[in-house]
């Protein structure tokens, strides 16, 4: 090896990486090209995982209350933020179906599919309790 032959430490070789980043994220940025949405629609409100509580086991939960409150809405549970009311969503489970607020009763007609019909929730309860004349 020569002497005039250039040799680079590991500590800049490092911080020319970082700084290599940080320069494509800043001219991605100014350029346009990282797209930040503002459509709050499909952005998750939150993960949630539920417990099973036995009687004769303890469990242990956090004594801080989250930021979130849970309300009813047409029937299913919606998740809505503290700071922001307008910020909601159904929860529902991993099959992408919401979750009821109450059981509903073995008498009641089902609740129509989304994806059959774009009705509204009123409508589709006067769909409901029509009666089929045929029967």
């Amino acid at each position: 090896m020569s002497q005039n032959e250039a040799r680079y430490t590991v500590r800049s070789l490092i911080l020319t990486a970082v700084i290599a980043v940080i320069a494509t994220v800043l001219v991605l940025e100014s350029s346009g090209r990282i797209d930040h949405s503002d459509n709050k629609d499909h952005v998750p409100v939150g993960d949630f995982q539920a417990i099973n509580i036995k009687p004769e086991e303890p469990f242990r939960m956090s004594p801080k209350a989250s930021e979130l409150h849970a309300v009813c809405e047409n029937g299913f549970l919606a998740i809505a933020a503290d700071v922001d009311p307008s910020f909601r969503g159904i929860l529902v489970d991993y099959k992408n179906r919401g979750v009821r607020c109450s059981r509903p009763a073995p008498t009641a007609a089902p609740v129509p599919d989304s994806d059959k019909a774009p009705a509204t929730l009123d409508n589709a309860g006067a769909e409901q309790g029509k009666v089929n004349d045929d029967e």
